[in-house]
Parts: C-alpha cells; structure tokens; sequence
C-alpha cells in the first residue's frame, strides 16, 4: 500500500492512523518499529515529520499463528454484540499470559469461548484486549472482536470518552465527601514491580473519588478513572494516605479483615459503540468478597 502526505509538518505515525481505517496511533508505531514503513524508499521513525507529497510505503505483515492455548474458564459475559463483548472478572483471574500464567487466563477462556471472533492488534499474547484490569480486582472488561472495534475503544480510551467506575474500600476515614487525586504516576525509582507518584519518566493520571459510606477505621468509595495508568487507584489512594484495604503492595503489610489482595472492583463501564456510536452502559454488581467485607464493616460500626 503506498500512501501520499498531503499537509506539511504532520507526524508519520499520526498521518497513518489518519489515513487507514481500523489502524490505531499505538498499532502504526508497531508497524514502524517493525520496519514495515518506508518513506520515499528510506526506513523512518514514528515521529518523522512528513512533507507535501511524500511517499508512504506501508506492508501489514500477515498476523502470527495464535500460539495460545484455548481453555475452557467459567467466564461471565454480561454483554455481547458483533463487534463487543464485555467481560465480569472475578478476583484472582489473570487477564493475559505471562510468566507463570500460561494457560489460564481470561485470554485463555476468550479463545476457547470465541475462537479467531477477537481482535488481532494487540497481538498474539492479547487477543481483543483493549485494556486490563489487575489479577486481584475484580470487574468490568471490555473486549473487542475486529480490529475496527479494537480501534475505536482504544481511541476512546485515549481521549477519556471511555467510562470507568470502580469501587473500593480504603483505609482510614475520608474527611471530604469528593476530592480528585491529580499526581502523575510512573515506574517507582527503587523498585521496578512497582509504580509510584513521581514527576520522573511519568504521565498524568488523574482519580475523581467519592465517599459511598463511612464505617469505623474504614471508608466505602466510589473512584472514576480520567486516565488509566497501572495500578492508578492503588497508588493515588496511598499516596493521599487511605490505601485500598487488603492491598499489600502499596497499603498496609498485614491483612485486614481477611483481605490480603485489594478490595476494588470495576463496576461500571460505559461507551460509544464502535460501529454506530450509540452509548453503552454496562453495571456489574458488588462480587461476593465485597459484600462480605462490607457486612463486617457494618458489625463493627
């Protein structure tokens, strides 16, 4: 496929997610990095500013065999369409193969639940992936089954048109009834597993937060996300001082309450549907081990 630029100073890796339907920015930068484009005959980089007439090259090489295994996972699936699914979590599912998660992952049961119906740009580790929630929360995920869907979720997700509302329980008393946590979150200087509150090789990352319910040494919140950075609640909700309960890496070091992974949950997701842009809402309700903790926080009080 061979394209020409038709304004000047425009970034390549921009002009070619412009220019070809279903390419997201983040999939032409992986074709670039690939050497799969060439301008005027010569390798570029993705922030190559392009020229009135330039000639852009572009081969999408043919996708990899998927070497994934498919395998049968209770998965609940409380929406589904064409081009979309959406997926409920429960805590302790792994969303993706990696080092010692192979073969059973929430990607594993898509592929033995849907086959090839999943989007192929996050390639052959994510199928339909378009975003990821930790092992330990529970929630709402959404999964795209074309490429076109992939695009358009991820687009969505870059300009916060994509909702995300989640629920936790953190520890100590919030004061204020509302508050946002606007502090950029990068790679933690001494310890690489985790992410930190630093102005150093990070980004924005901002939390909107609302107080649910006030219990004894403990507070029911409700957060949406603006952006979505790893581990953001986790880590704006301990650098403002009120840890998620049960989280042992960023809170407290000793369960509390029978919690010894975090009490969050993604419990609402709503957007615009990528092939006619109607609004999708989808709610999932408190899982069993949120309720419970809730009920002896109730006691207490």
């Amino acid at each position: 496929m061979t394209l020409y630029a038709d304004t000047a100073g425009e970034r390549l890796d921009a002009f070619l997610s412009r220019s070809v339907e279903s390419l997201s920015r983040a999939a032409a930068q992986k074709l670039l990095e690939g050497g799969c484009v060439l301008v005027n005959g010569e390798p570029a980089k993705k922030n190559r500013r392009l020229s009135p007439g330039d000639a852009i090259s572009l081969e999408v090489p043919q996708p990899k065999p998927l070497e994934v295994p498919a395998r049968e996972i209770p998965l609940e699936i409380v929406y589904e369409d064409e081009d979309v699914l959406v997926v409920n979590k429960p805590k302790g599912l792994v969303v993706h193969p990696a080092a010692g998660h192979q073969e059973d992952t929430l990607v594993n049961g898509l592929l033995f639940a849907r086959g090839e119906q999943l989007s192929g740009i996050n390639g052959i580790l994510r199928p339909g992936i378009v975003h990821r929630i930790d092992k330990d929360t529970s929630g709402l995920l959404a999964i795209a089954k074309n490429d076109l869907a992939h695009s358009v979720l991820a687009s969505q997700l870059k300009d916060h048109t994509m909702a995300r509302t989640y629920e936790a329980v953190v520890c100590g008393t919030l004061k204020e009834d509302s508050g946002t946590v606007n502090a950029p979150i990068g790679r933690h200087p001494s310890d690489r597993k985790k992410m930190a509150v630093t102005e150093r090789n990070s980004k924005p990352a901002v939390t909107h937060w609302e107080v649910v319910h006030r219990y004894r040494g403990y507070t029911h919140i409700r957060c949406r996300l603006e952006t979505g950075r790893t581990h953001q609640i986790r880590v704006h909700m301990a650098y403002i001082g009120h840890p998620i309960l049960g989280d042992m890496v960023y809170g407290r070091k000793k369960p509390e309450l029978g919690q010894d992974s975090q009490c969050l949950h993604a419990s609402i997701l709503q957007f615009f549907h990528p092939r006619d842009g109607r609004p999708v809402l989808v709610f999932a309700p408190l899982p069993g081990y949120f309720q419970e903790v809730l009920d002896k926080l109730e006691r207490m009080n």
